[in-house]
């Protein structure tokens, strides 16, 4: 970006903030119909698009390995790991490396 459309985006931001302050610092803004609060076009474009996200939504590769890698291999992953430490114990109880009395779940 060149120093000409920066000094202007700045100027435009500027603008905006005094207008914004100019709006929120009006004591007779109840006496509008705006019930108290600026009106903001960029928040209600923000709301509608978190609101109409999944109406827009369009499954691609990328989005499949995000719903794999947060959903399904984390439960793939821990059922093989309750899967193994089970399969080991109970290999351990079967050839008799562990004690009766020192298993902590007994049939008593």
């Amino acid at each position: 970006m060149s120093s000409e459309q920066i000094s202007s985006k700045q100027k435009r931001v500027i603008e905006l903030r005094n207008e914004y302050l100019k709006q929120i610092n009006n004591p007779y803004r109840h006496m509008t119909a705006e019930g108290g609060h600026v009106f903001d076009p960029a928040i209600y474009r923000f709301h509608a698009m978190r609101v109409s996200h999944y109406d827009h939504f369009k499954p691609n590769f990328k989005t499949f390995r995000i719903g794999f890698g947060l959903v399904v291999l984390p439960i793939l992953l821990s059922a093989w790991a309750f899967k193994y430490e089970r399969e080991t114990r109970e290999e351990k109880f079967r050839t008799g490396q562990v004690a009766y009395k020192d298993r902590l779940f007994k049939f008593i």
